[in-house]
């Protein structure tokens, strides 16, 4: 898997139980578990398409990785609702402010890995121009 992309999803996980960890603290356990729920329904739908976008396909041409990312997308989309409605209709009691706050703050991890990806092309092209 590509180190950027393992790096991300390891980061959400580190993130999210952090999170929830001071969740917990400060609003209870209610909160706290809701929000490490929260997180997981954001780390695994992402793991999924992740996986989908570096396993090897059938061949290496441009086609194939649009529809590798294009399944990837929906599965990640149909797995982020079926988690939603799974911790909503099974979990009680749940703090739906906590779930959110942490499937969203989660999420923004996401954007760590585009600056992670510039930092490394910035140290290539530093090291190809020396």
């Amino acid at each position: 898997m590509d180190l950027t992309i393992a790096r991300v999803l390891m980061w959400q996980l580190v993130v999210g139980a952090v999170l929830a960890a001071g969740v917990w603290g400060v609003l209870g356990g209610v909160a706290g578990y809701s929000a490490m729920l929260g997180s997981l329904i954001c780390v695994i739908p992402n793991s999924f398409l992740a996986l989908r976008l570096v396993v090897p396909r059938r061949g290496p041409g441009a086609q194939d990785l649009m529809r590798a990312a294009w399944i990837g997308e929906i599965g990640k989309l149909a797995l982020t609702v079926l988690f939603f409605t799974l911790v909503f209709t099974l979990v009680r009691p749940l703090s739906a402010a906590a779930l959110f706050a942490g499937f969203i703050v989660t999420q923004l991890v996401t954007f760590s890995g585009l600056l992670m990806r510039h930092g490394q092309e910035q140290e290539t092209d530093n090291s190809n121009g020396s």
